[in-house]
């Protein structure tokens, strides 16, 4: 045989396996092929809608990780504690942050709470909290996952599990002390996940929508990217309660289910990418690039 007809021979044998490889469906493929069962629609309850100069944000609350805080911040929602909120601070590749601004003195709150015990780590979450465990090893946890809409980590040793810094995750602020946070004063990541922080901050909620109202912002040109001006400072016009949202005014979102066979095949899809532009396949996936999808409702 020649050198010409074995490599053509060689060809035809590897045909197959090439067409397979061409038929690995997308991420997107994955999504649009999903029943409706694996998406689900958040409590009311568990959503904050805020209202900036450049629109509206919607926050999912985390009652899982962080349930004394998330109380809180509904207790401050309800008595409308977080009118006259300014957005304080925005920090480049780093968080934007809201809170009662520091030169108008302490705003005192009704029933809410504006100090309480730290929420870090959920005790024996490892085992309670329903983990959709990634594959693949993480820099700075044991395991890491998904859990509900949330970036999570876990560790088996000592059976605690936390959620993830990652982009679109809100946190609450605190100074030193570590009793000094309440979700009176929140952040949210803008950029590149700074995961040190896990552990160390109380962390109580996704952004689901609005990312780009709350990233977007001026920069602040003080020490921490802090506004030097209260001009600078975004006002926050209004942050209520889904629950509190009349029905029609709501925003009509779902979230992928990371308990469904859909995210387990997504997350696969993502690791696994190969078509004409991922040329080649990573092979691999990290917590802050596996948060389950948003999507609005098909024909909404």
């Amino acid at each position: 045989m020649s050198r010409l007809a074995a490599a053509l021979a060689l060809t035809l044998l590897a045909a197959p396996a090439l067409a397979q490889e061409a038929k690995r469906p997308t991420p997107a493929e994955v999504l649009k092929a999903a029943p409706a069962e694996h998406w689900r629609v958040p409590e009311p309850e568990n959503l904050l809608y805020m209202t900036l100069p450049g629109g509206r944000v919607v926050i999912e609350l985390a009652p899982q990780f962080a349930p004394n805080h998330v109380a809180n911040i509904r207790v401050l929602a309800r008595e409308g504690w977080y009118e006259g909120v300014m957005v304080v601070r925005v920090q480049d590749n780093y968080v934007t942050q809201w809170g009662w601004p520091e030169d108008r003195g302490e705003k005192p709150a009704k029933v809410g709470k504006l100090s309480l015990p730290p929420e870090f780590t959920v005790k024996g979450g490892a085992k309670s909290l329903p983990f959709a465990k990634l594959p693949d090893p993480d820099a700075y946890a044991p395991e890491v996952g998904a859990v509900g809409s949330f970036p999570a980590a876990r560790d088996p040793a000592s059976g605690e599990a936390w959620m993830a810094h990652c982009y679109g995750i809100v946190g609450v602020g605190r100074g030193l002390p570590l009793d000094s946070g309440s979700g009176a004063e929140l952040y949210v990541v803008i950029g590149h996940s700074p995961r040190a922080l896990d552990r160390v901050i109380t962390l109580a909620g996704r952004v689901l929508k609005g990312m780009e109202h709350l990233a977007a912002l001026p920069r602040g040109t003080g020490n921490l990217g802090f506004y030097e001006k209260p001009e600078q400072q975004a006002p926050i016009t209004a942050v209520r309660l889904g629950s509190d949202v009349p029905e029609a005014e709501r925003e009509p979102l779902q979230v992928l289910r990371s308990d469904s066979p859909t995210y387990a095949a997504w997350v696969e899809a993502r690791r696994q990418r190969k078509d004409d532009f991922f040329i080649l396949p990573a092979g691999r996936i990290d917590v802050c690039n596996a948060m389950p999808p948003v999507r609005r409702p098909p024909g909404s």
